[in-house]
């Protein structure tokens, strides 16, 4: 699933707009802003002042598609150059037919694509329900596999129970949205303006009692509710319907039939995972918002005030959709690696995660493999608020089936700012140093969305994570003799830190602080000037690694 966070309960992130000022927070050092950003801009003026020629980077980012028609994007895509566009033969004998800038596992070879996906524990559910629903099980007579799917079995039928206070919070959530409905329709006759905001309404003086009480009672709804005052009332209605339509459907979900989407449009023997070449190349696909966003996060884009755009790295985003709105197939996810390092990506940024992973050797598996051909993983960490030194959230470092942990996979939790929120820890990211590596800035994140010229804010360990994956591409472009492991490692040492390392940050809506070490292995958030340093001082001392000849390196 696309690691979103949710407020109060409901809202799927939003567009919210913040001053100049706070546009880029994010890029910002905090030695000289008092603001804990990446240090981006000092560490472009390192690299000015290294007099170092980038080398070209791939990134690969595995997700729910990317709007190739926007005008930053369209610049970076890679170009598979093996393979003629448009000519409906596979060029370069890869068995993925004109995946000229990737590739879409989520499509069928009619031009169809999956949209919406049932969680894991819902196919689960519906896979085990006809051989243990409402039986007497003797466990003695079970063997080895039947006895871990009777395991599953059971937690996944506790975890599919839709409790009352669910329920409650879904009537509220309804009764909230209809009263909204009315009390927009009310501001928009006398206002005239359908798309106003709390923000836009507060100076508005209405015509008439009903409109004046109907300001009253939305700005009032939207301040309960925790609405940031500056999201439209469209907005507002299609985040409520959307949860809205979320939650009904799981409250529903042990007594709806199975869905047979993907038979219906993919069409592949799903357990077969010989059965790979399935899937077309249209990588924006039907909703590319949350992709779109973490594809611009990756190429950060300098502002060019900085008069730093030589500096840049000559970097390309190779883009592999494989992640729907619901949760994702294991098999696409093993396959996009596999795609992703077959076809010359350094780095593979995987902004998702779900809390079951039925076919997670073949996720496992395809992490190692990039492992064995120097490819690094940069992963959210999630938004459920989980300890995942405790919790299992799917796919992460430690493979129970291989019994050991990913050297190349890098974990990411979310940070802030008081400039943006009340503290520099989020109230949303999953933590713990066992699992999470480090933080990064996730918080009301400026990027691109979809459209020609199209962004906003956004916010999630999945902006997080792609801003990692910027700083490792720069890392792997100015030092291409370093490693993947080197990298991370070097991402890690360079994180900032107070110099006060028992010092506690408040984790806001949760009455509860925690210190940096607590959250993340590294115990800081991730620094791009620091790692540039480090990198270089790291690269000085590496032996040069064999020039072996790279395929679609373009």
């Amino acid at each position: 699933m696309k690691r979103l966070p949710i407020i109060f309960l409901f809202l799927f992130m939003t567009l919210i707009s913040f001053s100049q000022s706070t546009k880029n927070w994010h890029w910002k050092d905090y030695e000289k802003d008092s603001v804990h950003g990446i240090s981006l801009q000092k560490a472009y003026q390192l690299l000015a002042s290294y007099s170092i020629q980038p080398s070209p980077i791939i990134v690969a980012v595995i997700d729910g598609g990317m709007d190739t028609n926007h005008i930053e994007l369209k610049k970076i895509r890679w170009t598979n150059a093996a393979e003629i566009p448009n000519n409906h033969i596979d060029d370069d004998h890869n068995g993925y037919i004109d995946d000229v800038h990737g590739w879409n596992f989520l499509g069928g070879k009619d031009g169809r694509n999956i949209d919406k996906a049932e969680a894991e524990k819902t196919r689960i559910y519906h896979q085990l329900k006809g051989q243990f629903e409402n039986k007497v099980v003797d466990t003695l007579s079970l063997n080895k596999i039947q006895k871990k799917q009777w395991a599953i079995w059971q937690e996944v039928s506790k975890d599919m129970e839709f409790s009352d206070q669910e329920a409650a919070n879904l009537q509220y959530i309804t009764m909230a949205m209809n009263a909204l409905k009315k009390i927009g329709a009310a501001i928009i006759k006398d206002m005239g303006d359908s798309n106003f905001s709390a923000n836009k309404l507060e100076p508005y003086q209405p015509m008439g009692r009903i409109a004046l009480e109907a300001k009253a009672a939305f700005i009032r709804t939207v301040t309960i509710l925790g609405i940031d005052k500056e999201i439209s009332f469209p907005e507002i209605i299609n985040d409520l319907n959307e949860y809205i339509e979320g939650k009904e459907k799981l409250a529903h979900a042990k007594e709806s039939q199975a869905s047979k989407v993907r038979e219906d449009i993919i069409k592949d023997h799903y357990y077969d995972f010989s059965d790979r070449y399935y899937g077309n190349n249209d990588i924006t696909g039907p909703n590319a918002r949350h992709g779109t966003h973490v594809s611009g996060l990756v190429a950060s884009f300098p502002d060019s005030s900085w008069l730093v755009n030589k500096f840049y790295p000559p970097l390309k985003i190779m883009t592999i959709r494989a992640v729907p709105d619901g949760d994702e197939y294991d098999k696409d996810i093993a396959l996009g690696i596999r795609y992703a390092v077959d076809n010359g990506a350094k780095i593979i940024n995987m902004s998702f995660g779900k809390s079951y992973s039925p076919e997670q050797i073949w996720v496992d598996s395809a992490i190692r493999y990039a492992a064995e051909k120097d490819v690094l993983i940069i992963h959210s960490a999630g938004n459920e608020f989980y300890n995942l030194d405790q919790k299992n959230v799917f796919p992460n470092p430690y493979s129970s089936m291989l019994n050991d942990s990913a050297k190349n996979m890098l974990t990411v939790a979310a940070s802030s700012d008081i400039t943006i929120s009340e503290s520099i820890l989020t109230d949303f990211s999953n933590y713990g140093p066992k699992v999470v590596d480090i933080l990064s800035p996730g918080n009301k994140i400026y990027s691109t969305l979809p459209g020609i010229d199209n962004h906003g804010y956004l916010s999630g360990t999945s902006m997080a994570s792609p801003i990692v994956s910027n700083i490792a591409a720069l890392i792997r472009s100015y030092f291409p003799k370093l490693t993947a492991i080197q990298v991370k490692d070097i991402l890690m040492k360079s994180v900032w830190q107070p110099t006060d390392k028992n010092l506690s940050y408040l984790i806001p809506q949760r009455e509860v602080a925690k210190k940096l070490d607590e959250i993340g292995k590294a115990g800081g958030i991730v620094n791009a000037a620091n790692a540039i340093q480090l990198a270089k001082t790291i690269a000085a001392s590496t032996p040069a690694k064999s020039n072996k000849k790279k395929r679609l390196t373009n």
